[in-house]
């Protein structure tokens, strides 16, 4: 009889959930495509960077890194041993202040000074 009671407490508990929630569903409006913002939103970027890039003035961050990335694994500059350092060729160290070698998380903090 106790069993009884707790499911039925318990079904009624959560049906009235599902209603409330099926309730407050909003309906669809139109969505308008909405200003990049962020690190989506281009920006302008330095005379070094726009000769990687090949004479872009303005693009976004994450655009950047995926070029970069494309340029790291067209041209093979993964450190053999260890895939999470970047062996800078010379177009590399004019945007990563003339290091040699990079781990793969400073990529984004050595972008930073070419964002103007």
């Amino acid at each position: 009889m106790a069993l009884s009671i707790a499911r039925s407490r318990y079904t009624a508990r959560f049906a009235a959930r599902s209603v409330s929630i099926t309730a407050a569903a909003k309906p669809a409006t139109e969505t308008k495509k909405r200003e990049p913002r962020g690190i989506m939103k281009p920006r302008r970027v330095s005379p070094d960077m726009q000769a990687f890039l090949g004479g872009a003035t303005e693009i976004p961050r994450t655009q950047v890194l995926k070029e970069i990335w494309a340029y790291i694994k067209q041209h093979n500059l993964q450190d053999p041993s260890d895939k999470k350092v970047i062996v800078c060729d010379e177009k590399l160290k004019k945007i990563f202040g003339g290091k040699d070698h990079v781990g793969f998380l400073e990529i984004a903090g050595l972008l930073n000074p070419h964002f103007v």
